[in-house]
């Protein structure tokens, strides 16, 4: 337990030499906030409030502040709201994954520097959670996520749409000349309907699940929509347990042990989550002291098949998944691959948290373990010689006829090459052909952006064309589908043989055998690597970006900076 001189406005004291004064100087400026002394003696719950005029899927936070902050007065404590960094995936330049890591030292610094007991993390768009668990597992204090809840559905000419596996759907039909500027433009109105994250199995909604596996969030936390009367009652809820965590001094190392990351890796395959979780995870993981197995995690998603129809690799939205009951829905049927002695938020197990839940009902979202969606895994793990650090495929959203292709490389050297010549009507290339963009990993776009989704060259889409094979050193979206081969490590940038590969090679992909093969001789690609030179990045002699070249690491690291990261303890999954 801490000791009561280390807790609330006592906590952390501006160093001016003298404790006492410290503390009067304090109190007399936090008082111009209106507090009373018997406020300001009470323990101390911070409130990080991530509202945006750039964040839509932030809309509520102001709302969910208040929530929290009643839940907090409740169990008697004070809620102190700050701010910090609010990123969106798409108003973040270049990306929003350059400043994930900026955001999570944002985060854990604020925690460091402001005295608070326990901290409540609001966070929703697709980095802003993993950059919050991430400086939450560092500054190590108690800690508790709520997420801002998925949007509800728009609707189109009488069809149901959602951001963001719709956006990507009808844009695809606009460029193949399938619907007009005006149908473009209607639908354009229509996919976000209101605030909230995307109401897909998007990286948003897929950080969302993880996150209450974990046992870092309130129970049944994850699928509320953002419009809900229930998103507030779990922001209100989240607030009454940050102030029972503080007084038991429940702090994440105790929850996020590597089988809680198990659970959350379970859950990531069978919901059939986004690529983009693997990387988060991987990251928060490091925060933690534990390094991913990228061959580990694939042997899990040998057993652990997708149960959840969901966009991108089902047919529905978040929204059915909150009727059909969420996460725990799930967890009911993953229970014998779950580690249900888990700490959590609540002070209860896992197993305990699953009991307390409402139980089961009819219902068509989630199937039974024995009658899945898809037999394995949402993911898979590849390897070979243009791979040999791992690369990932989300085959739960991939074509089954491409799962196993051979073909000849068009390569793109960059995203901007891939921009300026991908619709070029004498462009070489088949709809039997696959798609490489080289130079959009961590350091080589730089930031890694959601470029690896590769639109479809016009021509071909023009033909009828809906999935082509696509391999990069990029990520994309979760609300994306497709045959799409992501991560590849070594990247391009840093001389791996993703770089080598040129126009007219040839490739093998095997996805069953998890394999990635660029046959081509060992003997020529020592003569490519001679003529090597990684591109050349402006602005990279001064301030973040700098920081983030110099120190970046790759996808199966979790593209953090390798200064925040602790020497491991161990791995996960652990081997079986």
């Amino acid at each position: 337990m801490v000791d009561d001189a280390e807790r609330g406005l006592k906590k952390g004291l501006t160093s001016y030499g003298d404790s006492a004064f410290s503390l009067f100087l304090r109190k007399a400026f936090i008082k111009g906030m209106g507090y009373s002394d018997d406020a300001l003696d009470r323990p101390i719950v911070g409130v990080v409030d991530t509202f945006s005029g750039y964040n839509a899927c932030h809309a509520n936070v102001p709302d969910l502040v208040e929530a929290v902050k009643r839940g907090v007065q409740l169990a008697g404590a004070l809620p102190v709201p700050f701010p910090t960094i609010s990123i969106h995936e798409s108003f973040a330049y270049p990306t929003s994954m350059f400043t994930r890591n900026l955001m999570s030292m944002d985060t854990e610094e604020m925690i460091r520097a402001q005295p608070m007991d326990a901290v409540v993390l609001i966070g929703g768009c697709d980095k802003t959670v993993p950059a919050q668990l991430m400086g939450a597992a560092s500054a190590n204090i108690p800690a508790i996520q709520l997420v801002t809840g998925p949007m509800m559905t728009g609707s189109h000419r009488g069809e149901r749409v959602g951001a963001c596996t719709d956006c990507r759907r009808f844009w695809a039909r606009y460029r193949a000349g399938e619907i007009d500027d005006q149908e473009i433009a209607e639908v354009n109105t229509q996919l976000v309907p209101g605030g909230g994250t995307c109401g897909v199995m998007g990286t948003a909604s897929t950080m969302a699940l993880v996150t209450e596996a974990l046992g870092m969030m309130a129970p049944g936390g994850a699928t509320p929509p953002a419009v809900s009367a229930d998103r507030r009652r779990i922001a209100e809820t989240s607030g009454r347990l940050a102030v029972q965590m503080a007084a038991q001094d429940l702090t994440p190392d105790k929850i996020m042990t590597q089988e809680a990351f198990e659970n959350a890796l379970t859950v990531l395959l069978a919901t059939g989550g986004s690529t983009n979780g693997i990387v988060h995870l991987a990251a928060i993981a490091g925060r933690a002291g534990l390094k991913l197995d990228l061959d580990q995690f694939d042997r899990m998603g040998r057993d652990i098949p997708v149960l959840v129809d969901l966009k991108p690799s089902g047919q529905n939205y978040m929204e059915d998944l909150h009727r059909a009951g969420g996460l725990p829905t799930i967890l009911r049927e993953l229970k014998d691959h779950l580690h249900l002695d888990c700490l959590t938020v609540t002070g209860r197990t896992l197993g305990e948290n699953i009991d307390e839940m409402p139980g089961g009902w009819t219902q068509s979202i989630v199937s039974r373990i024995d009658k899945p969606l898809y037999r394995e895994g949402g993911m898979a793990v590849l390897r070979g010689n243009l791979a040999p650090g791992g690369a990932i495929v989300k085959q739960s959203a991939a074509s089954p006829d491409l799962m196993t292709h051979r073909g000849r490389a068009v390569v793109f050297s960059s995203v901007a090459d891939m921009g300026a010549r991908v619709d070029d009507p004498d462009l070489d290339v088949t709809a039997d052909d696959i798609l490489v963009l080289q130079n959009a990993g961590p350091k080589g776009a730089p930031g890694m952006p959601e470029a690896g989704y590769m639109p479809i060259p016009k021509k071909i889409a023009a033909a009828g064309v809906k999935d082509m094979v696509r391999i990069s050193d990029a990520r994309m979206s979760g609300t994306a589908s497709g045959t799409i081969v992501l991560h590849v490590t070594p990247e391009s940038y840093e001389g791996g043989p993703l770089a080598l590969v040129r126009t007219g090679d040839i490739i093998a992909l095997d996805v069953p055998n998890r394999t990635l093969t660029l046959e081509v001789s060992d003997e020529e690609l020592a003569e490519r690597r001679k003529a090597f030179l990684a591109p050349v990045h402006d602005g990279c002699d001064r301030g973040y970006k700098k920081l983030y070249m110099d120190t970046v690491t790759q996808a199966d690291q979790g593209c953090d900076f390798a200064f925040l990261i602790p020497h491991p303890s161990g791995s996960v999954p652990g081997a079986k």
